[in-house]
């Protein structure tokens, strides 16, 4: 099937949405690099975006949601310093690891029972998650262990399967997102990224490094 390249008009976004309420692929902008979204609660279309990136099942797949309402359809629960740094940081370039919701496909975590979750800064990714009723697979859109792609061209270059495209043109960002579990305590940067650890710090004090 041929792969559907749209923009990112509200028109757009609904008819991206349609296509993973059905189970179907979407690669839509973020505030970092291109992102691969697929229902995060179905593991028929999660276990093609493993196919797609060519990942190793090993390697978890944070998710992308649309409003607050959806956080806890995917965490157990948010402690203390994640309700600070969701309010400080979401929406916006923060990934935040939560203990996993029972019921949660487990290639998302790799049975670690944690996930990784934000809020995305960029209005798209919001949009299509809030749109598709669900939380989205936020994965960068490329081939696994490949630079992250900036533009559609790049990632049309690398992925074959994907069934709609959202392009949002050339996206500047140099830098991938900030990672932060906090499950544990302190809480542990696993990724530096677009959010400073001293700005982190600054919100919920001591933090360890991965």
């Amino acid at each position: 099937m041929k792969t559907e390249i749209l923009g990112t008009k509200d028109e757009h976004i609904r008819r991206a949405a349609e296509t993973i309420r059905k189970g179907g692929i979407v690669v839509y902008p973020t505030e970092s690099f291109y992102g691969l979204g697929a229902d995060a609660t179905n593991g028929n279309a999660v276990r093609r975006i493993f196919q797609i990136k060519k990942r190793d099942e090993n390697m978890p797949i944070l998710v992308i949601i649309g409003n607050m309402g959806m956080l806890f359809a995917v965490a157990e629960e948010v402690p203390d310093k994640a309700e600070r740094l969701i309010q400080r940081f979401w929406p916006g370039a923060l990934t935040i690891i939560f203990r996993a919701k029972k019921g949660v496909p487990d290639l998302l975590h790799s049975k670690t029972g944690k996930i990784g979750i934000r809020m995305s800064g960029n209005p798209v990714a919001r949009r299509l998650s809030e749109l598709s009723g669900t939380a989205i697979t936020g994965t960068s859109a490329n081939i696994s262990g490949k630079p992250p792609c900036r533009t559609v061209n790049d990632v049309m270059k690398q992925l074959k399967g994907v069934d709609v495209v959202l392009d949002g043109g050339l996206l500047d960002s140099q830098a991938a997102t900030t990672i932060i579990d906090v499950t544990e305590d302190p809480p542990r940067i696993l990724r530096k990224g677009l959010i400073s650890e001293d700005l982190i710090t600054e919100c919920i004090g001591e933090i360890r490094y991965a």
